[in-house]
């Protein structure tokens, strides 16, 4: 059940529940103290040999050593890291599987992503220099 009503995707309370009721977690958050390794053992396993994972986040969120055991055994299907726990060393067990793709933190450098930037720098200049609105603004919350 969800804690919103308005929103028609199940809850789940904790990680480990997120990955047993699901194929992909993609991790996009920031690390804490709270979120270093929060994909361990218990939650791979929990994700199943279906399983993958995305990780565009921060590198530390996984536990690379339990990531390259569970790949190792077959426990997780693969996934996408575009960091590493310890930037910027890739372990090098991780190339060794086909399942997974490495990026090294470049994945949104695409032509698209720096020239769509570069419009939203361009209108943000034009909207703060006509004393309006900016189209990203931002707070010092």
């Amino acid at each position: 059940m969800n804690k919103k009503p308005s929103i028609a995707y199940p809850f789940h309370s904790t990680i480990r529940e997120l990955a047993a009721n699901n194929d992909v977690i993609i991790l996009c958050c920031s690390l804490t103290d709270q979120t270093r390794h929060m994909l361990d053992k218990e939650v791979l396993s929990a994700l199943g040999n279906e399983g993958a994972i995305i990780n565009v986040g921060r590198g530390a969120l996984i536990d690379e050593k339990e990531l390259v055991r569970s790949l190792a055994q077959g426990e997780i299907r693969g996934g996408g890291l575009d960091v590493f726990e310890n930037m910027p060393d890739v372990p090098q067990e991780l190339s060794e599987f086909d399942s997974i793709v490495l990026s090294p933190h470049r994945a949104a450098f695409t032509s698209e992503s720096l020239q769509d930037t570069a419009a939203i720098l361009i209108a943000n200049l034009e909207d703060f220099f006509s004393n309006k609105p900016l189209v990203t603004p931002f707070t010092d919350d």
